[in-house]
């Protein structure tokens, strides 16, 4: 049974009279451990397909079948519990809260699983820290932080809670060439060693190398590329 699969999605989008096809009959399978990219132009239907995955935005048509179980079967609760548990998301723009330390952003997520976080999570969001290399910045306000450092911070806020399949969109997008190969080798290491399950949106041709597996969106359709070694 595949970790996560798209079984023929289309989503369509209204503006007035005009209807927009964003994505267009995709398929796509995703076993345990993978580390997949998908590429496209601006307006391709990449990121629409990524929220779909993701359960943020519901299909006009087609399954998502986590673990074999078709996520939007489920009522709102229940597509909120898989969001918070099983998937984890990073964005192009790292989005913490200004008001919060980079400790206190990683709690976040806990405290919206669970209503609050404990002591065991604040030393898992330490430890997080220390493994992207910010352990001595726990304490600091993201604007006291590079965007480099802010989009580390994200990327452990990410992991928080244990997600099985972090979906990741442009990560890299505002980033200097340095700082973005020093993300990507961050997510294969996570992916190598933690075991979890990626998928990469992304307009560059070599981040998306570095995937297992490649696909292209063109004009909301997608497309498996030639295979690259891990």
């Amino acid at each position: 049974m595949a970790l996560l699969e798209a079984r023929d999605i289309s989503k369509v989008f209204t503006v007035g009279e005009a209807t927009i096809a964003a994505v267009q009959g995709a398929s796509l399978r995703i076993e345990k451990g993978e580390f997949l990219s998908i590429v496209g132009h601006s307006g391709s239907g990449k990121t629409t397909l990524l929220s779909i995955l993701g359960g943020i935005l519901r299909p006009t048509s087609g399954q998502v079948l986590f673990q074999g179980q078709d996520i939007y079967r489920m009522d709102d609760d229940g597509l909120s519990e898989y969001r918070a548990r099983h998937v984890g998301y990073v964005f192009q723009f790292a989005s913490l809260l200004p008001v919060l330390t980079a400790r206190e952003n990683l709690l976040l997520p806990t405290v919206f699983l669970r209503g609050r976080a404990n002591a065991r999570e604040a030393e898992k969001a330490l430890r997080y820290l220390e493994m992207v290399g910010l352990a001595e910045k726990a304490d600091a306000y993201p604007y006291q932080l590079s965007g480099g450092q802010q989009r580390r911070v994200a990327i452990a806020r990410a992991l928080m809670n244990d997600p099985e399949i972090i979906l990741a969109d442009e990560p890299t997008g505002d980033l200097d060439e340095e700082t973005e190969q020093e993300v990507m080798e961050f997510f294969k290491k996570v992916n190598r060693e933690m075991g979890i399950t990626f998928v990469l949106v992304t307009h560059s041709l070599e981040l998306a190398s570095a995937a297992h597996r490649r696909f292209r969106m063109t004009h909301g359709r997608l497309h498996e590329e030639t295979a690259v070694s891990p």
